[in-house]
């Protein structure tokens, strides 16, 4: 078990129609790079910079099971999940600023 918290993250992009998952150790510096353009091709492809959903781990090698999990997922069930925690679809990136 590692003690050190770990974060499950989704990111979309303006008219919010494509998601993106990720996992990290320090959510604030990875979505910062995320929105800098220097966090994934992918992101940076599509402008993923909307922090709609997350969930955080008392050990982050949960975190990435849990990422692994959810990229497996059917697209209607990823939207479902995120709605039924984010029912607007508001950017979340203010509750670690």
């Amino acid at each position: 078990m590692n003690l050190e918290k770990g974060y499950v993250y989704m990111l979309t992009n303006a008219s919010r129609t494509i998601l993106y998952i990720g996992a990290t150790r320090n959510i604030k510096k990875r979505i910062r790079k995320h929105i800098d353009g220097t966090g994934a091709v992918f992101t940076k492809k599509y402008h993923l910079k909307i922090l709609i959903y997350y969930e955080e781990f008392d050990d982050v090698e949960l975190a990435f099971k849990r990422e692994k999990q959810l990229k497996n997922w059917k697209k209607d069930w990823k939207w479902n999940l995120v709605k039924s925690k984010n029912k607007d679809l508001l950017d979340l990136l203010n509750v670690f600023c």
